[in-house]
C-alpha cells in the first residue's frame, strides 16, 4: 500500500506484524441469513444496493441520447457443429467455412480461452471481413466424462491437451462477404505449435495485427498481416521472457488512425500501455509503477483504471494526447501526451463505463466502510447529472465486526491484504474456530477496498454461526507487478503457502482463536492450495475441504499450466515437489473432496487419483462427486454443495 502505515511495513520487512486498516463494527441485531439466502440471491452484496436505484436515471440518460454501448454490426456470426455460418441484415444464413471433422472447429474460442482471447470471430470494423479461427484438434489426446442422464449411462469425450503433450493447431482465416471468398494469415512463426492472439483489426479493414507466441511462452511477435492476401507485413515489436510472456489485450485504436495502445507487463515490471504505430515506435505512456487496464479511447483522450494509488484499490484516469505540428497523427513518436488526471477522488473500488463518445462517466464505486455511490457526469467533471447513493445491503441482518488489513509476505517484500470477519456473537474471552477461504492462484484478487473487502455471503453465513472466517491475498495474484506473479513460476503453491502461513501466524497470535481448530476450504486453484496446506502443515490444519482441486500439474491443460510450470520435461523437479500424490500419506486432520463428475476444465483423473493414493498410504478421506456438474456447481446444487462445506466443518471442526 501506498500510505504511511504500509510504508512503516515495507521498511520493517518481514518482521513487522498486521497492519489493520479498517474495522466495520459488528451489528449482532438482525435476521440471520439461510443458505438459499447466500446462493440464490448474491445481488445482496453484489450491486452494493445500487441496481434497483439505478434503472431510472439510467433509463433518464438513454431517453438524452447517452449511449453506453457500441452500435451493432451488421452481420452475426453463427456456429453450429464447428462450422462457422454468418447472418445478414435480412436473417439470411451464408456459409463461412464448413467442417466434416468433429476435431476440426471454425469460428470456436481456442487455446482454452488463455491469453485474453474469448471467441473465434473478428470482425473488420465495416463488417465486410470477418477474420476466424480454425482449430484443429486431432493430436490431441481425448478425455472421457461420464453421463448419468442417458438410460445406461454413456461417455462423451472431449480434447484436453495436458502439459507437456500434444496441443491443438490453430490458424486464422480472413472471409470476405463481398465475394465469399477467404485467405489464410501467413502466420509462420515458431511453427505450428504455437498461439495466435488477441486478433486486432486496422481501423480502415486493410490490415490484421495477431500476437504470435511460441509453445514455450517465452517469445511472443506483434505481427502485422494484409488483410487482402493474409500476407505478412512487418513484426512491430518483440518480448522475450526467460519466465513467461502473456499477453492479454488486443491492439486499442487511438483517433481513428494507424495509431494504437498495447498493454504489456514485460517490459517495465507492471502491465502498463504503451503508445505504438506501424514503424515499430513504442512509447510507454503510463510512466507508473502500478498494474493499469484499458477502459476507452474517444477524441483526443485515453481512459485507463489504475492500481498506483493502492493494489486494492481502482481507480479512473485520463491522459489527453496531441499530435506535433507538422507530423502525422498516425506518428506515435510525435504525439505528445499531457499529464495523467485522476477523475475518481473517492477511496475505494471504482467500475467506470464511459459513453460511446467519451463525454459521460457512469462511475459506480464502493470502498470497505462505503456501500458507495453510481454518478452520472461528464468526463471534465464539470457536470454531474445524477448521482444515486447506496444502501447498505446487510442493514436488516446480524453481522461481525470485519477487519481490513495487510500482513508482509513470506519474503518481507510486499504487503499482502486481508479481511478477517469475527463471529456474530463475539466474546473477546472466548476462543473461536477458524476457516480460511483461499483462492490463491493466477489473475485473482480476493481483497479489495470495495463493500467490507469484497466480502462473501458464506463468510458471513459461517461468522453467524460461531466462526472467524480469513480472506488473504498472496504472491501470485494480480495487481501487484509481474514480479509479485512470476513469484510462482516452475513451483505453483510454494510461494502463495508461504504467504498464507504468514495470515496463519497472524491468526494463531489473535487471543481469540482456537490455534487447534482451523480449517481450510478453497476450489480449483483454491482446492489445490486447500490440500497442499493440510498436507504441508498437518500440524496446524484440522479440517479441508477441497473442491475441484488440482492435484498434479501434468494433468492440468498446457496453456496455463506451461505457463506457470513449463513442461514436465523441462522441469521434472517442480512436477515432483508441486504433486500432492506423494503427499496423501500426510494428511492428519479431516479432508472432504468435491467434485463436479464432468468437470472439464480439472478433469476427474485428478481428485480420483489422489483418492486412490490415499487408499495406498491408507489414509482416510472423504469424497462427495456432483454427477451433473461441470467445474463449477451452480442453482440449487450450489445449495446443497455449500450446506456439505458449511456440515462439514460442524461436525469436525
Amino acid at each position: 500500500m501506498r500510505r504511511a502505515i504500509v510504508a512503516a511495513c515495507l521498511l520493517a520487512g518481514a518482521l513487522c506484524s498486521a497492519q489493520p486498516r479498517d474495522i466495520r463494527p459488528a451489528s449482532p441485531e438482525g435476521k440471520r441469513l439461510t443458505m438459499e439466502e447466500v446462493i440464490l440471491h448474491r445481488e445482496l452484496y453484489a450491486t452494493y444496493g445500487l441496481s434497483a436505484a439505478m434503472r431510472g436515471p439510467l433509463q433518464e440518460a438513454m431517453q438524452a441520447g447517452i449511449v453506453f454501448q457500441e452500435p451493432p454490426l451488421p452481420f452475426q456470426a453463427v456456429l453450429k457443429d464447428g462450422s462457422l455460418w454468418y447472418r445478414d441484415a435480412s436473417g439470411r444464413e451464408h456459409p463461412v467455412a464448413l467442417s466434416d471433422d468433429p476435431a476440426i472447429s471454425y469460428g470456436t474460442t481456442v487455446s482454452r480461452n488463455e491469453f485474453g482471447i474469448d471467441g473465434g470471430c473478428f470482425w473488420s470494423p465495416d463488417g465486410k471481413k470477418l477474420a476466424f479461427y480454425r482449430k484443429d484438434e486431432s493430436q490431441v489426446t481425448e478425455f472421457p466424462l461420464l453421463d448419468i442422464t442417458t438410460r445406461t449411462g454413456s461417455l462423451k469425450s472431449i480434447r484436453y491437451p495436458m502439459a507437456g503433450m500434444a496441443s491443438e493447431r490453430i490458424s486464422l482465416g480472413i472471409f470476405n462477404t463481398a465475394d465469399s471468398t477467404t485467405v489464410w494469415v501467413q502466420a509462420d512463426d515458431f511453427g505450428q505449435d504455437r498461439y495466435l492472439t488477441n486478433v486486432s483489426w486496422g481501423p480502415d479493414g486493410k490490415y490484421l495485427f495477431i500476437q504470435v507466441l511460441d509453445r514455450s511462452q517465452k517469445h511472443c511477435r506483434l505481427n502485422m498481416y494484409r488483410a487482402a492476401d493474409g500476407a505478412f507485413v512487418r513484426t512491430l515489436l518483440t518480448e522475450d521472457s526467460d519466465k513467461y510472456v502473456e499477453p492479454l489485450d488486443p491492439l486499442y485504436p487511438v483517433g481513428g488512425h494507424y495509431l494504437f495502445l498495447y498493454r504489456s507487463a514485460n517490459r517495465d515490471g507492471y502491465r502498463n500501455l504503451y503508445l505504438c504505430d506501424t514503424t515499430g515506435t513504442v512509447r510507454r505512456l503510463t510512466c507508473v509503477d502500478a498494474d493499469v487496464k484499458f477502459v476507452k479511447a474517444a477524441g483526443n483522450a485515453v481512459y485507463y483504471t489504475s492500481a498506483e494509488v493502492s493494489p486494492v484499490e481502482n481507480h479512473l484516469f485520463r491522459i489527453l494526447l496531441t499530435p506535433g505540428k507538422g507530423r502525422k497523427v498516425s506518428q506515435a513518436a510525435a504525439v505528445k501526451a499531457g499529464k495523467p488526471v485522476r477523475l475518481t477522488p473517492e477511496r475505494g473500488w471504482h467500475t467506470p463505463y464511459l459513453s460511446q463518445d467519451g463525454k459521460w462517466l457512469l462511475d459506480l464505486y464502493t470502498a470497505f466502510n462505503d456501500p458507495g455511490a453510481a454518478t452520472l457526469r461528464t468526463t471534465d467533471g464539470k457536470t454531474v447529472r445524477w448521482r444515486v447513493e447506496g444502501k447498505d445491503p446487510l442493514a436488516a441482518y446480524a453481522t461481525g465486526e470485519v477487519e481490513f488489513g495487510t500482513l508482509p509476505s513470506a519474503d518481507g517484500a510486499y504487503q499482502n491484504a486481508y479481511r478477517l470477519y469475527k463471529p456474530v456473537d463475539f466474546d473477546p474471552a472466548k476462543k473461536y474456530p477458524v476457516v480460511v477461504y483461499v483462492y490463491g492462484g493466477p489473475h485473482s484478487q480476493m481483497v479489495n477496498d470495495s463493500w467490507l473487502g469484497n466480502i462473501r455471503m458464506w463468510e458471513m453465513y459461517m461468522a453467524q454461526r460461531g466462526y472467524v472466517v480469513y480472506v488473504q491475498d498472496n504472491r501470485g495474484t494480480e495487481n501487484h507487478g509481474l514480479a509479485y506473479e512470476q513469484a510462482i513460476h516452475r513451483r505453483c503453491g510454494q510461494a502463495e503457502m508461504a504467504d498464507q502461513m504468514k495470515g496463519i501466524e497472524y491468526l494463531r497470535s489473535l487471543p481469540f482463536v482456537d490455534a487447534d481448530r482451523i480449517g481450510v476450504h478453497g476450489w480449483s486453484y483454491g482446492g489445490f492450495m486447500t490440500i497442499s496446506l493440510l498436507t504441508h502443515h498437518p500440524e496446524v490444519f484440522k479440517v479441508a475441504v477441497a473442491g475441484g482441486p488440482v492435484i498434479d500439474w501434468k494433468w492440468y491443460e498446457v496453456m496455463y499450466g506451461e505457463r506457470y510450470m513449463e513442461t514436465p520435461q523441462d522441469n521434472p523437479e517442480g512436477y515432483a515437489e508441486t504433486s500432492l500424490i506423494p503427499r496423501a500419506k500426510d494428511v492428519r486432520g479431516k479432508l472432504l473432496i468435491c467434485q463436479g463428475a464432468i468437470d472439464n476444465t480439472v478433469v476427474w483423473e485428478h481428485s480420483l487419483s489422489f483418492v486412490q493414493a490415499c487408499i495406498d498410504a491408507q489414509v482416510q478421506v472423504d469424497y462427495f462427486p456432483y454427477p451433473v456438474a461441470e467445474h463449477n456447481v451452480f442453482g440449487r446444487n450450489r445449495i446443497h454443495l455449500m450446506d456439505k462445506v458449511t456440515a462439514y466443518f460442524d461436525d469436525w471442526l
